[in-house]
């Protein structure tokens, strides 16, 4: 997993049949290598704007929507709570 902020929510009103009814968020990657790199994760359970979250990414991502057949890489499975250092 990977802690990451959340900056923004991704509207996207034209998308494949599969990603239909799932919500889309830019998120920050927090610490480590990729500091700063930007992700757009699908989000389940409604995280909001400035929150801290845990992602995971490729299969893992996958698996946390229980359909192998999405094309999702990175999915937010976690909120981190706010008297946590990072």
């Amino acid at each position: 997993m990977i802690a990451a902020k959340v900056i923004n929510s991704i509207w996207s009103t034209r998308k494949a049949d599969s990603l239909v009814g799932l919500k889309f968020m830019l998120v920050e990657v927090l610490g480590g290598l990729d500091a700063g790199r930007l992700v757009i994760a699908a989000d389940t359970i409604s995280a909001g704007i400035g929150e801290r979250v845990l992602i995971c990414l490729g299969s893992s991502a996958r698996k946390m929507l229980g359909r192998e057949d999405v094309p999702i890489d990175a999915v937010i499975v976690g909120i981190i709570d706010e008297d946590c250092e990072l």
